[in-house]
């Protein structure tokens, strides 16, 4: 049941509407992003050591938002558990993968599920489901509409979780 967390995540939109727009990103994509993470609890930390709304690693999703930035090194663990530091990395993150190694996907819908994809499992194990060559796999990608893209990531993608993100990220949405 997406309501709760939904609800919860909710009280964070002010700071998901200011960062999507100053990135360029669906306050409500990142909203239900934080309802599926965290539920909208801005201390958590995962197992693997995922922090915070948006479950930001600071090895992976951090470091890439920081050499964006054009800074050096990585958030701290405190830094990711600030709400509006976190909501801000996350959805540049976000902003990151739709305009660079996802850049080129035509249709809305498909881009929302690849970035969800993306996000959780990263966009090379993605596209690599599609060909090793990224201009390949964004012109197979074009090809198909959200559903068929959607049955590829069931068949196709390495982690179970991939195809279950997607629907979580849906019914979050739709919740709102």
């Amino acid at each position: 049941n997406a309501e709760a967390p939904v609800k919860r995540a909710m009280q964070w939109m002010p700071i998901s509407e200011k960062a999507g727009a100053a990135w360029g990103v669906s306050p409500r994509l990142i909203t239900a992003i934080i309802a599926v993470e965290s539920g909208g609890n801005p201390e958590l930390v995962s197992k693997s050591n995922a922090v915070g709304l948006m479950q930001l690693k600071a090895s992976t999703a951090g470091r890439e938002v920081y050499r964006y930035m054009g800074w050096k090194g990585q958030p701290s663990t405190s830094e990711l558990k600030n709400p509006e530091r976190n909501i801000s990395m996350g959805t540049a993150y976000l902003s990151i993968l739709e305009h660079g190694v996802l850049a080129g996907i035509k249709d809305p819908e498909v881009m929302q599920y690849a970035l969800v994809v993306s996000y959780v499992n990263g966009a090379g194990a993605l596209l690599r489901t599609f060909s090793s060559d990224r201009k390949e796999a964004i012109e197979e990608i074009n090809d198909l509409d959200a559903d068929e893209f959607f049955e590829h990531v069931v068949k196709k993608h390495p982690a179970p979780q991939a195809p279950r993100y997607i629907w979580k990220v849906q019914q979050a949405m739709d919740a709102m």
